[in-house]
This record gives structure tokens, C-alpha cells and sequence, in this order.
């Protein structure tokens, strides 16, 4: 399914456009440091007037007079630094809450458009790297930058010409480092971010495999590999850090050893006669407040590598996945679905699997799409729900083609049993409900019953209510698998898309599949059914054989197709529907649920 056309703004603008929301306060950050940066000034006003005022007058008075001013200025000092982080704390969350939403939905697409599922979560991180910088100090230092060479004429026009030039010197000094700064910490802090992508993939892979890796041996060498890539990630995290930490170091000592010099430059003019005593302790504290942000600037460095890194790989992520414009709502599908010609290659792979597949369905058709492993079956069936976009073709509901719809609105309109049944941590009743936020509990109940498997919920230990644990290991495969097929059906969707829905069943779960699609069937609904098992076919009343990711009989009726297609040489594609035996094995008991062990 094609993505809709982007909205006007460009998508590299979404994130500046999140930024540019906060331009009020980014001006009053802006404000807020221009006081900050004068209020800077009273330590260095203080001690000259001390040194050139006080001390020659010996004037308590005048003194406390001095130092109530000092305080009352280093109060409000405190006061203006307070505000400015926390408007930087909400400038930071207004990001987040403007973007969340937007990097949640791409980071749920990207499976579906490249294929990449090694380490889903970075985009995440990559927003909460952005927020914490901008939570952060860093950012006032680079408001505080712009006062630096205020400072520095301060010290020419007031203080005297050689100490000008000191701090001068020393903010040269501290750019350059500045500039150094960049270009060696951007190398390590890309191998870093590359390691890390690698070490979390590794792992995400070995949770989602967990039993297959500790039940045939392989945690030893899987471990070797996880170690290997912590190794890589350690070693590149630690010359980040290295070069990150002894720039900081070195920054620091530079500052201090300016201000010494500084301090140097005043007692050699005091010496001779060039300059008030005041001026060297005034001089040496001024240049060191100019010298502060730069200082500032390189201890935040990594964390500011870390969101402009973050800031990039956002906009390439959005820009891969643009807003889409709101379309008009399409009546309901009640006629037909339509496939045309398509073609189609999985997400981030050249290779086309699905090609020159055309067929037509009318409302109350059931399709069995048949065919030997790796013939394009489950292919095809995300094509229909919309997963997978065509390369070329269309898939039609009604006529319209799928990206005609909004897709939350197209979802109301199709159920899907995807081959590997995932529920998500929950009620029962969630799931079945899809997470609306107002369900209908009738609507809740009639999936269950359709899909055969409302008695089994309500001998659970909760019922409806009964939390199925994360990917439902609460439940055993056969109960997971119907119900999700209740999922698929809740609210009578128009299109039922069932992947291997019998993959986990046993007699009973079979006879209820059965009964569903036909269920869809007599509502006026179009049901599709991917199956190797001939037990899925029983409700269906149209055939479609796939192989080598094409139509190798055009759509039929189902006795006729799986007579022709048992008459072929070689093995038979899929063997006929066996008739219904005269009577049904024992009842099958429900599964029980033991507290702390999952199903029984």
C-alpha cells in the first residue's frame, strides 16, 4: 500500500517545526541569559570596588553597603539560572510530547518498509538523547557563548589593553579546542552508536528466540557473539569517552591556567604603576566568566554529539515515513475486493516473490490460497491486508485502492491472522477488542463466540478479564491462535485475511474455523485463507494455486481447481478436502491456567 502524499511542510521541517513551537521560550531563554550574563558582572564589580574603594577609604559602611548590593544581585543571579533550566526542562518536553507519537508510529513501520528489525528501539532513544540535551546545561552554554566577546571588550575599555589581550589569548585557545573538540569525538561517537545498534539487535534477537537458543544448546555460542559485540561496543564507547573526558580535562586546565595568567598580567601592571589593585583580582574573575561557556560548551560535547546524531537520524527516519494528509472517509466496503496485477518484493529486499497475480472476489466468496512452502502464499496475504506495498498494481476494495484510506479507518474494514500469532500484554478482552479505548463488550463476546472460543475464555481464571502476559505467554499456542482469529473477526470487518489459521488447532479449534470464515461468508463478508492443512479449505468455495510467487491455475471453484491440480505430474500442490468423519473425537477439555506456571 502506497503512503499517502506529505503534508506541504517538508519532513525534515517536522522536527524544527516541534522546535520553532517553543520559539516564545527560546526567546525568553534568550533574555534570561542576557540578564544572567550581567548580573555575571558583579563579582568582578564588587572586588574592584573593594580593592579601589573600601580598602583605601577604610569605610565599613560603604562595605556592607557593597555587600547587601552583592547579595541582593547574586540572589537574583540564582533566581534567573533556576528559571532558564526549567524553562529548558519544558522546552525539552514539549519536543518529546510534540514527536513521541510521530516516532512511535514510524518506529512500528519500519519493519514493514526496510525489513531492518535489529534494534527497533533507537529511534526512542535517539528523541530521548535530543530531550535530555535540551534538558540539559548544555544549551545555556551555548546561550552564554554569544557574551564572550562582551566580556573580552569589557576588559579592554575598562580594565587595561594587556589584559584584554590575555583573555583574548585564551579564548582563542579555548575556540580552537572547541573546534578540535568536534572533529575528534565525531569519528567515536559514530562507531559507539554503530556498536551499540549491533550489541542491542543481538540481544532483541535473543529474547524473541530464546527457547529454540537454550533448548538446543546454542547459549554458549550465541554468548560468545553477544560478548564479541559488547567488546566492540565497550572499546568504542571508551575512546569516545577518552577523547571526550581528556578534551573536558584539558579545557578546564587551560581556563585555570588563563585566569592565573590573567592574574599575572594585573600584579605585573599594578607593579608598574599601569593599573589599580583592583583590577587584578576584577580582571581575573571577568575573564574567567568569559572563558566559562566555552569551558562548559566541551563538558557537554558528547551529550551534544549524542542529539545531533539523534537530531539526523530522526529527520532521515521521518522523512522516510512522511504525515499523511487526511483523505476523505470512503463508505464501507460491501462489494468486492480486487486484485490487479500485482507485484511485490519483501521490505528492503530487490527481489520481486509476488508478481502477475490478478483476481476479483464478490461479497460472500471464500478464497483458499494453496500452494508448497515459499510459493508467495503469505506473501500475497499481506499485499491483500495492505503490510506490503506493490510494486506494481493495485489491491482494490470497492474499487478504491487501498491507499485511498486513512489507515486506521481501513482497519476497521479487514481482520488479519498473521502465520506468527502475537498478542500483546493485556486482557483477554483487550486483545480480542483490538485496544479500543471504549470497547463494546457484545461486540467483544460475538467475536469470541464466531471464532468458537468463548467457552474456553470463560473457564480461564479471570475470564474476559484474564491477562494473557507479554506475546500471550499466558496461554498455550492453540488459545492464543483463536483468539486472536476473535481479534480478526471483532466488529464483522468486511475482509478476513486468516495466515495458517489451524497451524496450532486441534479437532475442535478446526470444526470453529470452519464455522467462522463461514460466518463471514454469510454476513456478506470475503474471507481468505492461507492453509497447508486441507482441514482450513472446508468453508471456502474458490481455490487459488500459487508457486514460484505466481498463479499456477486461475481462481475457481474448489473442486474443479483441486481435481485439475491433482491430475498434474509430480506431487499434488495440496491434497483434496476429506469429508467429514461421522463423529467427532472425545470433547477436548479446556486448557487450564496455573497461576505462576501459564497453561497446565
Amino acid at each position: 500500500m502506497s503512503s499517502h502524499p506529505a503534508t506541504p511542510a517538508s519532513p525534515r521541517s517536522e522536527l524544527s517545526a516541534a522546535l520553532a513551537a517553543c520559539r516564545s521560550a527560546l526567546i525568553a531563554i534568550g533574555l534570561f541569559s542576557a540578564v544572567s550574563n550581567v548580573l555575571m558582572l558583579t563579582g568582578s564589580v564588587f572586588m574592584l570596588e573593594v580593592y579601589d574603594r573600601v580598602i583605601p577609604s577604610r569605610s565599613v559602611p560603604t562595605l556592607i553597603g557593597l555587600c547587601v548590593i552583592a547579595a541582593f544581585l547574586f540572589g537574583m543571579l540564582a533566581v534567573i539560572d533556576v528559571i532558564r533550566s526549567r524553562i529548558m526542562v519544558r522546552i525539552g518536553a514539549s519536543l518529546d510530547e510534540a514527536l513521541s507519537g510521530r516516532v512511535y508510529e514510524t518506529l512500528v513501520k519500519i519493519p514493514l518498509r526496510s525489513g531492518n528489525r535489529s534494534d527497533g528501539l533507537q529511534p526512542l532513544r535517539d528523541l530521548d538523547n535530543v530531550r535530555a540535551f535540551l534538558s540539559g546545561s548544555g544549551p545555556i552554554a551555548f546561550f552564554d557563548l554569544p557574551w564572550l566577546p562582551i566580556y573580552i571588550a569589557i576588559c579592554f575599555l575598562f580594565f587595561h589593553f594587556w589584559i584584554g589581550l590575555a583573555a583574548l589569548f585564551g579564548a582563542i585557545i579555548l575556540v580552537g579546542l572547541t573546534v578540535f573538540t568536534e572533529i575528534w569525538t565525531r569519528k567515536p561517537m559514530q562507531d559507539a552508536t554503530q556498536a551499540a545498534l549491533a550489541r542491542n539487535g543481538l540481544a532483541e534477537i535473543s529474547i524473541r528466540n530464546a527457547e529454540a537458543i537454550s533448548a538446543m544448546g546454542m547459549l554458549g555460542r550465541i554468548s560468545g557473539r553477544w560478548a564479541e559485540a559488547n567488546r566492540r561496543y565497550m572499546s568504542s564507547h571508551r575512546k569516545s569517552s577518552d577523547v571526550a573526558g581528556g578534551l573536558g580535562a584539558l579545557s578546564k586546565s587551560l581556563r585555570m591556567m588563563i585566569q592565573s595568567g590573567v592574574l599575572a598580567v594585573g600584579a605585573w601592571l599594578v607593579i608598574n604603576q599601569q593599573a589599580s589593585a583592583g583590577i587584578i583580582i576584577a580582571g581575573s574573575i571577568l575573564s574567567a566568566r568569559a572563558l566559562a561557556p566555552v569551558d562548559l560548551a566541551i563538558a557537554n560535547w558528547k551529550g551534544f554529539q549524542a542529539a545531533r546524531q539523534g537530531w539526523e537520524r530522526l529527520n532521515r527516519l521521518l522523512s522516510l515515513f512522511p504525515t499523511q494528509r487526511d483523505v476523505m472517509p470512503l463508505q464501507a466496503p460491501r462489494a468486492s475486493l480486487a486484485v490487479e496485477n500485482v507485484a511485490a518484493a519483501p521490505p528492503g529486499v530487490q527481489k520481486i516473490i509476488v508478481q502477475d497475480v490478478s483476481f476479483v472476489l464478490r461479497a460472500g466468496n471464500g478464497l483458499g490460497i494453496i500452494g508448497p512452502s515459499a510459493s508467495g502464499k503469505s506473501s500475497l496475504a499481506r499485499l491483500i491486508v495492505g503490510l506490503w506495498q506493490p510494486i506494481r498494481g493495485h489491491v482494490r476494495l470497492d474499487g478504491a485502492a487501498l491507499d485511498q484510506w486513512m489507515p486506521d479507518a481501513l482497519g476497521k474494514h479487514i481482520g488479519y491472522l498473521p502465520q506468527n500469532v502475537e498478542l500483546l500484554a493485556g486482557t483477554v478482552a483487550q486483545n480480542i477488542s483490538r485496544f479500543e479505548r471504549e470497547p463494546n463488550p457484545e461486540a467483544i463476546i460475538n467475536a469470541a463466540k464466531t471464532a468458537g472460543v468463548h467457552d474456553l475464555i470463560v473457564k480461564l481464571p479471570d475470564g474476559y478479564e484474564t491477562e494473557v502476559g507479554e506475546q500471550g505467554s499466558a496461554l498455550s499456542a492453540g488459545q492464543a491462535q483463536r483468539i486472536a482469529l476473535a481479534r480478526a473477526l471483532y466488529g464483522d470487518p468486511f475482509l478476513v485475511v486468516l495466515d495458517e489459521p489451524n497451524s496450532n488447532l486441534d479437532y475442535e479449534g478446526d470444526e470453529a474455523l470452519a464455522r467462522a470464515v463461514m460466518s463471514v461468508r454469510k454476513r456478506g463478508g470475503i474471507a481468505v485463507i492461507v492453509a497447508h492443512r486441507p482441514s482450513a479449505l472446508e468453508a471456502v468455495d474458490l481455490i487459488l494455486v500459487m508457486g514460484g510467487g505466481r498463479m499456477q491455475h486461475p481462481v475457481g471453484p474448489k473442486d474443479q481447481v483441486l481435481a485439475k491440480v491433482l491430475q498434474r505430474p509430480g506431487a499434488p500442490t495440496a491434497p483434496p478436502v476429506p469429508p467429514a468423519p461421522p463423529a467427532p473425537p472425545p470433547a477436548v477439555q479446556p486448557l487450564q491456567v496455573i497461576p505462576g506456571r501459564g497453561p497446565a
